[in-house]
């Protein structure tokens, strides 16, 4: 029978086509045609395999992605958006945080073990909307119980009085949603948790050697009960939460996240050029390639140990990028770069690139700035000519100074919309229109004076 992952990653991109992917990544993602069409085929060939037998789908390896490109050209968010629009559990990694895997830092594994407290986060997420609705309602049962302590009915007393106490509890019930309570203060067992230090501990470094203080000493981690007052909303959003997780099957939840990180998820290793280096060389080379080697099994498939059992590598799919501006992907180990077959180059990004990336996407730049400022009454317009003159000058920043692509429109906006961010509370006109006068008046000086366009933006 076929591989099924959970469903709501099954409905929400299965149905997908690569053309509908690539339409899905154009609304949040200028240009990089070549690499949205990788990317596409390789999540449209994800649920292509979920549909074959399972001793064939066990032999069919995900195609990994090499992306190659400057900074700031779209790779990391066409992962990123590529992950959200299949629900699957994505992490973004820096492979030179591995450099000197050994000496300091985290040793390679440690990915895996982050994707999947990921991936548990994102199926608790789920079931939690199942169960808020049932978790609500026992919440409120709870306080109720101690705002209007149940009167003990004896055996013959009449079943009007039983009727009488219960109407007078669903008419607390709908003042408490009303908030006509909210004034009101009542005492709740809280529990606090003990050594929060010992805790951070026992998550994160402890796990790096496979020891859980936890599982050792569970006693010592599981806090006491504390007696508190509260006011009513706050009680009732403790109480609900508390039910919650009375309604959540932690196992379940370990099993499904482990189950998805296996057959969805995605991991995004950036900086893979910082780390491309070979025998012979000396200095950091020799363990930029020991970096190299030690991710080797992660990509080839190997199992990792992780608090919420043992978790396959297989099937997880890889994309690695870098700018390899000094280096080239030959300079990878062989072995490595036969684990990425799928090399995608992305284009830099000028000046008609920059006036599409602040006006298209849904989340546009300039659409961004408009809505904060209409936090505060003020009516933001920006005319054609100024987009197009904040794209002129942010490319030729980028030629001048370091070439950030895209990041550069963040700060020559930042820079351009100072005073009215700044004033914008008390502006008397309400009514702000940006045009190309404005544009050049706020920058052109900046961009002129190289040293303070190195500084400033």
């Amino acid at each position: 029978m076929p591989i099924l992952l959970p469903e709501t990653t099954q409905t929400s991109a299965g149905s997908l086509t690569p053309r509908q992917i690539v339409a899905e990544l154009d609304k949040h993602v200028v240009g990089q045609a070549a690499a949205k069409r990788a990317v596409a085929i390789a999540l449209r060939n994800r649920m292509r395999r979920q549909k074959l037998a399972p001793e064939l789908a066990e032999e069919i390896a995900p195609k990994n992605i090499l992306m190659i490109g400057p900074t700031g050209v779209g790779k990391t968010e066409i992962a990123r958006r590529l992950a959200k629009l299949a629900q699957s559990p994505f992490l973004k990694v820096e492979a030179s945080k591995f450099t000197e895997v050994g000496y300091v830092g985290r040793d390679v594994e440690s990915m895996i073990r982050d994707l999947v407290e990921l991936g548990v986060d994102m199926v608790r997420e789920e079931r939690l909307q199942d169960v808020r609705a049932k978790a609500r309602q026992n919440a409120e049962d709870r306080l109720l119980d101690i705002l209007l302590p149940p009167r003990p009915i004896a055996p013959d007393e009449e079943p009007s009085a039983r009727d009488a106490q219960q109407q007078t509890r669903e008419r607390f019930r709908e003042q408490l949603r009303a908030g006509r309570l909210d004034a009101r203060i009542v005492e709740i067992d809280v529990r606090e948790k003990s050594f929060p230090s010992l805790e951070i501990i026992a998550g994160s470094s402890v796990e790096e050697v496979d020891i859980n203080l936890k599982d050792m000493l569970p006693g010592l981690f599981q806090g006491k009960n504390k007696r508190r007052k509260l006011k009513v909303p706050e009680a009732l959003e403790y109480l609900a939460t508390e039910e919650e997780q009375k309604l959540i099957d932690m196992d379940s939840v370990a099993r499904a996240a482990v189950e998805r990180v296996e057959q969805a998820g995605i991991i995004f290793l950036d900086e893979i050029d910082k780390i491309a280096g070979r025998e012979g060389s000396h200095g950091p080379d020799v363990s930029r390639e020991g970096v190299q080697r030690d991710i080797l099994p992660i990509v080839e498939g190997t199992t990792v140990n992780t608090k919420y059992g043992m978790v396959r590598t297989d099937h997880i799919l890889f994309i690695a990028a870098g700018a390899f501006h000094v280096s080239k992907p030959s300079d990878l180990i062989p072995e490595l770069q036969g684990r990425f077959p799928i090399r995608v180059e992305l284009e830099a990004l000028g000046k008609d690139e920059f006036v599409r990336i602040l006006t298209e996407p849904r989340n546009a730049l300039v659409k961004q700035y408009i809505a904060l400022m209409d936090t505060e009454g003020i009516t933001l317009a920006f005319t054609d000519d100024a987009i197009r003159k904040i794209a002129d000058f942010a490319q030729t920043v980028n030629e001048h100074t370091e070439n950030i692509g895209a990041r550069r429109l963040h700060t020559v906006l930042e820079k351009l919309l100072d005073e009215i961010s700044f004033e914008g509370p008390d502006l008397l006109e309400k009514h702000v229109t940006i045009d190309e006068a404005y544009v050049t008046r706020m920058l052109a000086d900046i961009v002129k004076n190289e040293d303070l366009s190195r500084y400033i933006l």
